[in-house]
């Protein structure tokens, strides 16, 4: 059997985590083991389905709290367990780090997996990843990234233009997503928004996401239309600085917040609009996900055009004014759902197809 260790910072609903969960679903578990080293001790939200399925979760504590410890521990690791293969997952540079340690612990495929094309946090922490930008460049010898702007952001356009960096697509299982109309008027129903014209937003509440711009878009749209209504799904450290502003506006009888949800696929299908301006992205899940249901979205210009997959996807600036997206968002909710299965499995997307990728680039 062929096994490969995951470093990421604990396996929650994340976009990285997430496609890692897509892809060690799809695997044939008799001859590919996915096993996961985490550096965060709460409990993540697939730590269940790992074990069930027979994957390990290893702790090692943050590289905030002992670069060192974690160094020894990630070696010490990948030596007693004898992987051969180590994938990191990080947009930061410093997290090459850990393939380093792998390395000297014996890995002989050391995979750093872009999933980010930009990042958040202060001046110091942004000059420290550039100061180390060379890391991720030449330690791993296996380079993935879902975009080319991901790819740019971690690797350099020098290892993009070069091809050695392996755009590997954020998959996913099609049939899942595929329109279904029980399920859109179940969700509906459900949440009393029958007869609304719904706007939907998915993701965590982070600077990143951009929810405080938005909520501002939402309240434009709702003075033009009141039987409109606004679905976030997610959750994260600026919720409640997103409540304050959702009750500031006088918005709380027509935005709905649900935390994550499990078959999020069925609220894409209850949704009539995808709104997501962030301000950066790799290559999100969320964008090819709501596609695959016929959905429409309207993204900022900030996220790379190969999200793009069915031709659904319309680009503003976030410099733009709030009245300009509150009226796209309006022009755009005239058309039909479509199935758009062969455009998926044209350009990459399906995840048997995407696994059968990973495989080869991964156990070497």
């Amino acid at each position: 059997m062929k096994k490969l260790l995951c470093i990421v910072s604990s396996m929650d609903r994340g976009g990285a985590e997430t496609f890692l969960m897509k892809v060690y679903r799809n695997l044939d578990h008799n001859k590919y083991q996915m096993d996961f080293c985490v550096s965060k001790k709460k409990e993540g939200y697939y730590d269940n389905e790992i074990k069930n399925n027979g994957g390990r979760i290893f702790f090692v504590p943050p590289k905030s709290k002992n670069p060192f410890k974690t160094f020894y521990l990630i070696m010490k690791l990948v030596k007693k367990e004898k992987y051969d293969s180590v994938l990191r997952t990080s947009q930061q540079s410093l997290a090459t780090l850990d393939l380093l340690a792998a390395k000297m612990g014996g890995a002989k495929n050391l995979i750093y997996r872009s999933s980010n094309a930009g990042m958040t946090g202060n001046i110091i922490k942004k000059i420290v990843n550039i100061i180390f930008s060379f890391l991720p460049r030449i330690i791993p010898n296996v380079k993935i990234a879902p975009s080319t702007e991901a790819a740019k952001f971690v690797f350099g356009k020098k290892a993009v233009s070069k091809n050695q960096v392996s755009i590997l697509h954020n998959g996913l299982d099609y049939q899942k997503f595929s329109f279904n109309l029980v399920k859109r008027n179940i969700i509906r129903k459900e949440l009393n928004i029958d007869n609304k014209i719904v706007f939907g937003h998915v993701g965590r509440f982070n600077e990143q996401k951009n929810h405080k711009f938005l909520i501002d878009v939402f309240a434009k749209i709702h003075k033009q239309n009141k039987n409109t209504c606004l679905l976030l799904i997610g959750e994260g450290e600026l919720e409640e600085k997103i409540k304050n502003q959702i009750k500031s506006l006088s918005l709380e009888n027509s935005v709905i917040m649900l935390g994550p949800k499990a078959n999020i696929e069925d609220y894409f299908m209850a949704m009539d609009l995808f709104i997501f301006p962030s301000f950066f992205e790799g290559m999100p899940n969320v964008i090819i996900e709501a596609q695959a249901s016929g959905l429409r979205c309207l993204i900022s210009n900030f996220i790379t055009k190969e999200a793009n997959i069915t031709g659904l996807v319309t680009y503003l600036d976030l410099n733009d004014s709030l009245d300009i997206w509150a009226n796209e968002a309006l022009k755009l909710l005239d058309y039909k759902r479509n199935d758009y299965y062969q455009l998926y499995k044209e350009k990459g997307y399906l995840i048997e197809d995407v696994t059968e990728e990973f495989i080869k680039l991964v156990f070497q």
